[in-house]
């Protein structure tokens, strides 16, 4: 997103103290422009000044430069690195641009608040503002607006783990540039993260020309974000080269990452290229020069966060590589750590927003005609409204569980199968109507905790190795402590589900080895639904097994890892469902088709149906590396 031109400082400033508050709205504009052209130390406080200043502006006033004002102050904090202070800015962009039926700005609000999300990792949410602004650039046929959201699209579900979707988007995006010129630095960054793709789905031959093709891209470079993004795709380039030995090549574009990054001029692009050229002497049997490079690179990546899981990755597998097996695990462990405190942060802070602005609802209710109050009275009144304000409050939640999962089940279904299923299983088994509906909502939320799971653990297609198993039953207690940190009524459920879902009734499970009826019941039943679910369908690291055989493993393990006696009702139970709807997954999976992130993918991916059509973007390329 290009910055707005730089203007001098208006002469209608007011003055007060430490506090700089324009007068009218053409003020607050070249304000914010300013600031976003000559970003400064105090820049951030300027920014929240002209928010505050927008907010109390009557709405009778609302005009394009509100929208526009709002959007350079979101971008503002985007430039500063706090993404998650400009979402307020863009999120009022949206409003503002809704209100006024202002199509295009309003397109161009929904991509900047989904670039917002993606940078602070609420992919799920990001998505569903694409699917939006994408239906709205295809009906204005704005081919640049296109182009714009499929490689934000692909960069959204790369952060997911969904290489494959992620691809799909990439390449639709390289067939609307085709080869337009004006379009070079999109198609670069297109390209670069393509061949990220396949380094995680070790497609090396695609990968490799896909990496080749970005860095001969002709982008124009002028910018220090043009100088960092020629480093991130010459170290993409990189690590593919080393993966097929091809030292030479890659010590030549470790050269180049070092002269784009002396460009750039910034601590992060300096970090990005010694990782590069660390990872090279590793590969080339310089060991100990690799590594002391590498560590010297971790620790200015540990005072520049962004750089930081890069660096791990790269110390992990340096330290394979080199045939320090202990170090490669330190450094595993350091990078599980790093990304359960990440994600949690991030998913704390997405729900309590989400629960703020459920609030605020109720609270503009409570104040408009008797009408309206009366409706807010009648909603919040009773079991059923009660259900209605849960399901609210969990859905945000709800968006991270089934992100986390997406890496194992790429429809999104798993969890709303598991959490129907285990209702089913409850009430079967006599819980009250209540306590049912609860566990179908926190049964959702079973594996929220492999947020906190690094990709090689989750995504590894072979068996794990016992460090690697240690660091994947974290999950349990990851989950349970950030649903008992969420504050929301009835979560204790959800909190036990979480922790002790992979308890054994005759003891052995973990986290906690409990056994029998000191496990949770609701951790009973969702326990064999997880389970069930799992065996019938396709993972990484397995194939679908049929029913039958599913069920048949669930009596063998009855009275060792499942309660007998919910052993023997599930078991009932899905030879039941089997007569009765035929179809498990169209039954069980309902809500996940009525969720708004799954919707949002389909939107997506429908899009992508409509235009099948490949140019074959990297035909007639060199296949030589």
């Amino acid at each position: 997103m290009s910055s707005p031109h730089s203007v001098d400082a208006p002469s209608s400033l007011v003055a007060n103290e430490a506090k700089v508050v324009p007068d009218d709205l053409d003020a607050l504009q070249a304000l914010a422009s300013q600031q976003l052209a000559h970003p400064g130390p105090d820049s951030a406080t300027r920014a929240h000044q002209v928010e505050r200043a927008l907010d109390a502006l009557p709405r009778a006033l609302l005009a394009p430069q509100v929208i526009d004002t709002y959007l350079s102050l979101a971008q503002l904090h985007y430039v500063l690195g706090h993404p998650e202070s400009g979402l307020s800015s863009a999120t009022k962009a949206v409003q503002a641009a809704t209100l006024q039926g202002d199509d295009h700005r309003r397109r161009k609000s929904l991509t900047f608040e989904g670039i917002l999300l993606a940078d602070c990792g609420n992919i799920a949410l990001a998505l569903e503002r694409y699917a939006t602004a994408l239906e709205i650039a295809e009906r204005l046929q704005d081919r640049l607006a296109l182009i714009g959201l499929f490689v934000n699209i692909g960069a959204a579900l790369i952060y997911g783990a969904l290489y494959a979707e992620a691809v799909a988007s990439l390449e639709h995006a390289l067939d609307l540039i085709g080869e337009d010129a004006r379009f070079a630095s999109l198609r670069e960054v297109a390209l670069s993260n393509i061949a990220l793709a396949c380094i995680h789905t070790e497609d090396l031959a695609k990968g490799l020309r896909s990496a080749k093709a970005s860095v001969h891209s002709n982008a124009q470079l002028g910018s220090a974000s043009d100088f960092m993004m020629r480093v991130v795709s010459e170290r993409n380039y990189v690590r593919l080269l080393l993966e097929v030995d091809s030292l030479e090549r890659a010590k030549e574009r470790c050269e180049a990452a070092k002269g784009f990054a002396a460009q750039a001029g910034t601590e992060r692009a300096l970090v990005q290229a010694a990782l590069c050229e660390g990872l090279y002497e590793v590969h080339a049997g310089l060991v100990d020069l690799g590594l002391s490079r590498l560590t010297q690179a971790l620790d200015k990546a540990l005072l520049n966060p962004p750089a930081l899981r890069d660096a791990l990755i790269v110390m992990v597998k340096a330290n394979e590589v080199g045939g320090r097996p202990d170090e490669a695990l330190r450094y595993l462990n350091e990078l599980k750590s790093h990304t359960q405190s990440l994600q949690e942060r991030n998913a704390l802070f997405h729900h309590k927003l989400h629960i703020s602005r459920i609030e605020a609802d109720l609270d503009v209710a409570k104040d408009t005609s008797d009408g309206i109050f009366r409706r807010h009275e009648r909603l919040i009144e009773g079991q059923q409204a009660q259900q209605k304000l849960l399901k609210a409050q969990i859905e945000q939640l709800e968006r991270l569980a089934v992100t986390a999962e997406l890496r194992d089940d790429s429809t999104g279904e798993h969890s709303y199968r598991v959490g129907r299923l285990a209702a089913l299983l409850a009430r079967e088994a006599g819980l009250d109507e209540q306590t049912c509906f609860t566990i179908d909502l926190a049964a959702r939320l079973h594996d929220i905790g492999k947020i906190g799971i690094p990709d090689g653990i989750l995504l590894k297609p072979g068996h794990l190795n016992a460090a690697e198993r240690e660091i994947m039953e974290t999950h349990t207690t990851v989950g349970a402590e950030l649903l008992a940190k969420s504050d929301i009524p009835h979560m204790q459920v959800a909190e036990d589900i979480a922790r002790h879902h992979h308890e054994w009734w005759a003891g052995g499970g973990y986290p906690a080895g409990i056994s029998g009826e000191a496990i949770p019941i609701a951790a009973r039943v969702t326990a064999l639904a997880d389970v069930f679910d799992a065996l019938t369908h396709k993972r990484p690291y397995k194939e679908p097994w049929p029913v039958a055989r599913a069920l048949d493993e669930i009596q063998r393990l009855r009275g060792s890892q499942f309660d007998p006696r919910l052993t023997d009702i599930f078991i009932g139970l899905i030879q039941r469902l089997q007569r009765e709807v035929g179809d498990l997954d169209e039954f069980l999976g309902a809500a996940a088709r009525e969720s708004s992130f799954n919707q949002a993918r389909s939107r997506i991916a429908e899009t992508l149906r409509r235009n099948p059509e490949r140019r074959g973007y990297d035909r007639g390329l060199d296949p030589r590396l």
